[in-house]
Order: C-alpha cells, then structure tokens, then sequence
C-alpha cells in the first residue's frame, strides 16, 4: 500500500498545480490519472491550442502550459500513478483509502479530486463512422498533417472555431459546418474567424462522406432540402464529449449532474475529501483554468489543517517563504 499525506486525482492542469502547492505546504503527494500522460484534457485533446486566459501569459500553448506545470509539480517530488482509475474510496476517522483498478491501494490523510469531467469520449458523427483514422479525427494534437489540405471542422462550439482559426493558414482551405447559425464559442475567436478565409456555413450538417482509401469530399444536407458537396481530405469532428465519473458515482459525493457539490472550503460532503476545477459545482462557478488554479490552492489550504490540525488555513505570502 502506498501511504501519502494528500492524493490527487486527475493530472490535468489544476491538480497538477495542486501537486506543487501541497509541496509547497510541506505535504507529501501522489497523483492518480487513468490517462498515460500528465496534462488531462489538454495533453489528450488541445496540446496545440492557444490558451488565452492563463495569468502572466498573454498566449501560451496547451503543450507548453502543461510543461511548465510539470515541472513545477515536480519540485514537491510527488508519486505519479499514471495509466489508472480510482475505483473505490472508503473514508475513516484518520484517513482515506482509495483502490484502483490495477488493484494498487493508496492511503491518505486527505484526498483532492480533480478530475475535469471525468471520464470522457468524443459525441460521435452521425454519419462517417468508417472513416475514423482515414481523414475523420476528434482530436487535433498536431497541425502539421494538415497542411495544404481542404479541412472540413464539424460544430459550433470553442474546439470546432479553436482548431479553425489554428488550421486556416496551414490548410489550404477551412470550412466550418454548424447545425445552427448561433454557436456557443467564444464571442472574440468567433469575430476572429469570420474576419478570416475561413468559410462558415450555418443550419447545415453532414450527410455523407465519400473516397477511396482516404476520405475526399463530404456532402452537406441544407437548411430547406438543398445538398452542397465540398472537398475535404480532413474532417475534424467537434461536437463535443460525453462525460462519465465513472466510479466516482459509487462514492456517496453529493453531486449535480456530473459535478461535486462543494462549499467555499472546496470541501465535498465527505469527511477528508476536497475537489477543484471543472470538476466541482457551486453558486457562480465558472470553468477555466485559471478559476481552477485558485481553487486548488484554497482546497490545499484547508486539506492542510486536516491533515495536521496544529498548521494554519493562511501559509503567509509565498515570496516571505525560505
């Protein structure tokens, strides 16, 4: 059995940081993710996007931003248990003990969760299911295979207008696809595509794809029965994601849906269990990355009187630390 003051689970970018923190508070630290690359959703899906709202970074990338967190995780020297899922949490009065699913058990005096929107797999097309590794991706990890190519980007959200504003001066040509003519992006990147050679075409969806070996050209079904045809050599799939929580269901947390119920103290319901990020739910929650930085600063804080009740919540300035 592994035995820790505090256990993180999910490596994305808030529990990375809360990794460094509690070293930061002189805690020891294991971090659990069922993902085999620290980073969550951003390694795995967003390693090339822009990230716009990170304090002290006008513009950084997602890769980017995950390194720097990375190492400074890894200056509090924590245990990284990568490759798999927390499948069982049983609390006590003197601690928390979590199992995996490789059959590993960790010990720990508290437990923050941090696990994005847990488990998660792309909204898949309604047609080209056949062509998945042949010109349809869900994700874009990398730009390069795009170049010179005609890219057809399905959906309306911030991923569809993220990875078309990215791929319109490597690609030959951008055509973004939505069902609808209002799009849940971001109001800035939305102005910024329109302005572009991206072509955006509204209350239209995928009806057919076509090729040989490779995928190229798709046909559209309009808004009042028309049918346009496009060439495309890659077509990128942004519909979103279905999330799951997995076992985290089984573990009695007051939940909302698909996220933790916590209070100011980033405290879930259970005795020693805290939970950050776009994981939690309470009034006035707002999901970015830079929300979840904070809450997994004030979630350490308060972990770090019950792990030792004669600490303080307040650790005083950092840069008055030794």
């Amino acid at each position: 059995m592994i035995e820790t003051d505090l256990l993180i689970i999910g490596a994305g970018p808030a529990g990375l940081y809360a990794g460094y923190y509690a070293g930061f508070r002189g805690l020891s630290v294991a971090i659990i993710d069922s993902l085999p690359e620290l980073g969550g959703q951003v390694t795995a899906m967003y390693p090339e996007k822009a990230i716009l709202d990170v304090a002290g970074f006008p513009t950084v990338k997602g890769r980017e931003l995950v390194a720097g967190l990375v190492a400074q995780t890894d200056t509090a020297k924590p245990e990284y248990l990568l490759g798999r899922t927390a499948s069982g949490l049983v609390t006590d009065a003197d601690g928390v003990t979590v199992s995996c699913d490789d059959g590993t058990e960790v010990r720990a005096k508290a437990v923050l969760i941090t696990a994005g929107i847990g488990k998660f797999a792309p909204r898949p097309l309604p047609v080209g299911a056949d062509w998945i590794g042949r010109g349809i991706e869900y994700f874009v990890p990398d730009f390069e295979p795009y170049r010179d190519k005609d890219v057809v980007v399905i959906g309306g959200g911030d991923s569809a207008f993220d990875w078309a504003q990215n791929l319109e001066p490597i690609a030959r040509t951008v055509t973004l696809v939505h069902r609808r003519d209002a799009f849940r992006a971001h109001a800035r990147t939305v102005a910024e595509v329109r302005e572009s050679s991206v072509e955006i075409i509204t209350k239209a969806q995928l009806s057919a794809v076509r090729g040989e070996e490779w995928v190229s050209e798709v046909e559209l079904a309009l808004d009042g029965g028309e049918t346009r045809t496009l060439p495309a050599q890659a077509v990128i799939a942004a519909l979103g994601f279905i999330a799951d929580l997995g076992p985290m269901k089984e573990w009695g947390l007051a939940l909302d849906k698909r996220h933790i119920l916590v209070d100011t103290a980033m405290r879930t319901n259970l005795d020693r269990v805290f939970a950050a990020g776009d994981i939690t739910e309470y009034p006035g929650k707002v999901r970015l990355i830079a929300v979840g930085f904070g809450e997994a600063a004030t979630a350490i804080n308060n972990a770090a009187v019950v792990i030792d009740p004669t600490a303080h919540v307040f650790p005083g300035h950092s840069s008055e630390a030794e």
